[in-house]
């Protein structure tokens, strides 16, 4: 789950990090009126689930009370294009107008997970700002990396091996230890599986404060938390997820044209990955659940076929705890729900009960093309598709 990024802020400050002051808005009269408690000059900046809103014209800096309006009239309601939006890009629905600080240089802090030390990770860099990520790709020697244990926190001297790496001495890098111990803190307690804090502000006196952040986290640990799980913004994520969770299915939506169905989430890996070999993209990744209940199959094909993209339906069970004839019965009954289903769809059942699934197709009103093996699956949905996007 994903927040905005006043929200993390809001979160940050409560361990004691430092951030602009702000406040958000939806309105372009409303950001006149804040400019102007903040003494007249500020920074507007878009509030979307997504980074790189600087290139893409989302934040502005504002000389007057004036310019704050104009500015955010200019942002509200703009379909903001950044590289991590895609070219459809992200409505603006807020902005938040902030202080204007004095910047003396740009850092960059993080906490992650590393899955392959199964802990979580403290990165820093001296070049931070929007270029980071070439930093990453180009030089990664300049960010520095410290491990820290679940359990215990960030302990003293991790927290100065990190401020060393970015360069900072005296009472700047006092400071800048202090934070990062708050940030790791904020992110241990709040189950987070990401706290991005890009650029990490130096002032001209020597302060040290967060001035953009960005925080996910683990969506299965959000009954723990019910103040973070109430600041989700269901208009910044995709209607066929949303509407997917709701059924308690695993779903993520892609760009191809070949909706999968698929029940467990190894066997949707390799469905996604042999229509790829075959010259195809997958549409989405679906995983139905090992019991692949009738309702969940009914649920899920709707919200396949719901995907303007969607030219070809995959739908490829194997029936260990599920019973095909069940998998075979649900989707029918879609079909029989659903008007003017014209895409075609390619099926494959393995397992449990498969010739009664298999009768039940055949049976059915609806032309499926029936396959054997995940490879004559592949290749027929990819054909039924067009070949590809």
């Amino acid at each position: 789950m994903k927040i905005h990024e006043y929200q993390a802020k809001e979160i940050l400050r409560r361990y004691g990090v430092v951030t602009p002051q702000g406040k958000v808005t939806d309105d372009a009269a409303q950001a006149r009126a804040i400019c102007e408690e903040l003494g007249g000059r500020c920074v507007v900046k878009a509030q979307i689930h997504a980074g790189g809103r600087g290139k893409g014209g989302g934040v502005k800096l504002a000389g007057s009370p004036a310019e704050a309006a104009e500015a955010a009239g200019s942002i509200l309601g703009m379909q903001l294009v950044t590289k991590q939006t895609g070219p459809e890009g992200q409505q603006v629905r807020r902005v938040l107008i902030e202080e204007a600080v004095d910047i003396a240089s740009e850092l960059y802090l993080s906490v992650t997970l590393d899955r392959a030390l199964g802990k979580p990770v403290v990165m820093g860099s001296a070049a931070g700002g929007m270029e980071i990520e070439e930093v990453a790709a180009e030089t990664p020697e300049a960010i520095v990396r410290q491990p820290v244990d679940p359990h215990l926190g960030i302990l003293p001297f991790q927290a100065r091996r990190i401020v060393q790496g970015l360069g900072l001495s005296g009472g700047t890098a006092r400071q800048a230890a202090k934070l990062v111990t708050s940030v790791v803190r904020a992110y241990l307690d709040s189950d987070a599986s990401l706290v991005e804090i890009n650029p990490l502000l130096v002032t001209g006196a020597g302060d040290v404060m967060a001035l953009d952040a960005k925080m996910s986290f683990d969506d299965s640990a959000m009954f723990r938390h019910p103040d973070v799980r109430e600041m989700r913004d269901l208009a910044e994520e995709d209607p066929l997820e949303v509407q997917a969770g709701e059924f308690g299915l695993n779903y993520i939506k892609l760009d191809g044209n070949i909706g999968c169905m698929v029940n467990g989430a190894g066997l949707a890996m390799s469905t996604m990955d042999i229509i790829k070999l075959y010259g195809g993209e997958p549409a989405n990744f679906l995983d139905v659940g090992g019991s692949a209940s009738q309702e969940a199959v009914q649920n899920a094909f709707g919200i396949l076929i719901s995907d303007a993209n969607v030219r070809a339906v995959l739908i490829n069970i194997f029936g260990g705890i599920a019973r095909t004839d069940r998998i075979a019965r649900g989707v029918v009954a879609a079909l029989d729900e659903l008007d003017d289903v014209t895409v075609p769809v390619v099926v494959r059942l393995e397992g449990t009960n498969v010739e009664e699934g298999r009768r039940i197709l055949a049976e059915a009103d609806f032309d499926f093309i029936v396959a054997g093996e995940m490879a004559d699956a592949a290749e027929k949905a990819v054909a039924a598709a067009g070949g590809g996007s």
